[in-house]
This record gives C-alpha cells, structure tokens and sequence, in this order.
C-alpha cells in the first residue's frame, strides 16, 4: 500500500510541476492577467477538471506561482550571503556582502523577468494575495536586515538621521521588523528595500533603455549608496552604535 501511495505522491508531484511550468510559459507569452486554467489544461491534453483536483481556481494557480518566485529570489539572496567572504569582520566585508545579495537579487531578475514582473510588476486584476505569500515575500528584507544585524554587532554602524516627525514610524518598523537595530536603521533598511527593486524595475521593464550603458557599475555604485544610507562602512566615532553602543536613538 505504501507503494502506491508513494508513485501516486510521485505522479501528483510531476503533474503539479507540469501545470507550473506551463503557466510560467503563458505568464512569458501573454502575462498574468490572461492566465487560464482552461488554457493550461489544454496545452497539457487535460480535462479541466482534472487539473482543477490540482488547482481549484486560477488565484490558487497564481498563488502557487508567486510563492515559488519569491523562494526563488528569497534564495538566490541567502545563497549569496551563505557564500560570503567570512573573512576579517570590517565595514567593507560587510558592505561587500550587501552588494553580494543585492547583485544575486539582480542576476535573478536578469534570469526570470517574467516571474519578477509577476512579483514586482502590475497587480493582476481580480487577485488579491493571500498571507501565505507573506513570509517568502519577505525572504529577500530578512537577508538585508541580517547583513546590517552583523555588521552593527560587530563593527558598528554609522546612524542616519531620524527626524522627530518619523521617529514613532520608526520605531515601529523597528519592533516589527528589526528589533537589534535603531529605529532610525530600520527606517532606512525598510527605504532602501524598497529603492533595490525601484532600480531592478527601471532596468527589468526598460526604463534604463538609452539612459544608462554600463548597468553593472551603475548598479553596484547605486547599491554601495543604499549600503551608506543604512549605516554601513560606519567608522568609529559620533553617531556610531556597535557591540559596546546599542542605545536605541
């Protein structure tokens, strides 16, 4: 019995991949909007409704799509900080492992731009995502914040300034999202997230197009600014937190 239950899980395993990787062909060919499980079903010689045993409706299909696409960069960003120089703790190892991730994020984009338009670009009509997809969502944050977790514990880090209108917005985003750091460091970590796919977008759906030619130096010039903006290659002296300075400002 547990024979069949296994080629069953087996087959239900390469079915599903099936109907994904078909729906990623159409999301390339006609975008997310047009996804259709009728479609899906007929590329692949199935019945609808033997494909919707596997996917009730087209959202639960998009659902499963994006949650594989954020895993995907949520990966390629903790690979590439898993596989960091662990050399000498100093402000520029630390910023070389914030471009490291961010770059891994970019050659991702550069490799699937339709799974990123998917994540990053228009919102498909009709879809509202589910809390599922938060916590792959925010795989890509977690690294970012952890790169900037080490580098205040072991080096210190230069802190942004924090204007008092901000300071309760701050702190919040702080409790939430990075309690080791200063308020005003999750602010800025939470802005630079934010501007990194700013960049990726402009350069993914043509924005860059007979703007900018070396897209390699200027991105990594443009991701060694957002490393300053969140305090990184902080060097000792006033406004510097660190091991021995944590207070939170």
């Amino acid at each position: 019995m547990s024979t069949v239950r296994g080629a069953r899980e087996r087959a239900r395993i390469e079915v599903t991949a099936a109907i994904k990787d078909e729906a990623r062909r159409q999301l390339a060919a006609d975008g997310a909007a047009k996804l259709s499980l009728r479609a899906v079903a007929r590329e692949l010689g199935m019945v609808s409704s033997a494909l919707y045993r596997y996917f009730p409706s087209r959202d639960e299909l998009l659902t499963a799509l994006i949650v594989d696409a954020y895993d995907s960069v949520g990966e390629a960003a903790e690979s590439a900080h898993r596989t960091a120089d662990p050399g000498p703790s100093t402000s520029a190892a630390h910023l070389a492992r914030w471009v490291a991730v961010a770059c891994a994020v970019r050659g991702w984009a550069l490799e699937h731009p339709h799974e990123y338009a998917l994540i990053y670009g228009s919102p498909v009509p009709g879809y509202t995502a589910p809390q599922a997809t938060i916590g792959p969502a925010s795989r890509v944050g977690r690294v970012l914040i952890a790169v900037v977790e080490d580098a205040h514990r072991e080096v210190g880090l230069a802190l942004p300034p924090l204007g008092e209108e901000l300071r309760p917005e701050a702190e919040r985003l702080a409790a939430d999202l990075a309690p080791e750091l200063p308020p005003a460091v999750a602010v800025s970590i939470v802005a630079a997230w934010s501007q990194l796919f700013g960049l990726l977008s402009f350069e993914i759906f043509g924005q860059f197009n007979r703007v900018v030619e070396d897209r390699d130096i200027f991105f990594r010039h443009a991701v060694e600014e957002l490393a300053r903006t969140v305090g990184l290659l902080g060097t000792a002296g006033r406004g510097q937190t660190g091991t021995a300075g944590r207070a939170r400002r």
